[in-house]
């Protein structure tokens, strides 16, 4: 009788747990990145600058907004900096699209000679 009742508590446990599982796997896949990403650019007058995305949203594209969309005129980022918990993708297109390039999490980086102009958190 005991192993019955047992086991109807494990039944009960387990079909609890599989209730909240859609939700937890939909609150894992949208996740942000815990750090920094941070790139240079150059604007329409020669002078560079820095910039940086703070706990940039995983999984989707991010386009830096100062070399794409009405910017792509301008050359892409360069030297970027990856010190977030996550792999970052570099893309030399926006879009996540063209040549890219995989940077650590935590340590990876890139010189000048490294265009981006999206990224992608893993």
């Amino acid at each position: 009788m005991r192993l019955r009742s047992a086991l109807a508590v494990a039944a009960a446990a387990g079909l609890g747990i599989l209730a909240g599982a859609p939700s937890a796997m939909a609150d894992s896949h949208r996740h942000h990145t815990q750090g920094t990403f941070s790139y240079v650019w150059t604007d329409r007058h020669g002078e560079r600058h820095g910039a940086e995305l703070v706990d940039p949203q995983a999984r989707d594209c991010i386009d830096l907004p100062q070399v794409t969309g009405d910017n792509v005129w301008r050359q892409p980022a360069d030297s970027p900096r990856n010190r977030t918990d996550s792999t970052a993708v570099v893309f030399s297109d926006e879009g996540c699209d063209g040549a890219h390039f995989a940077m650590r999490p935590l340590t990876g980086y890139g010189s000048e000679r490294l265009k981006v102009r999206s990224v992608l958190f893993s």
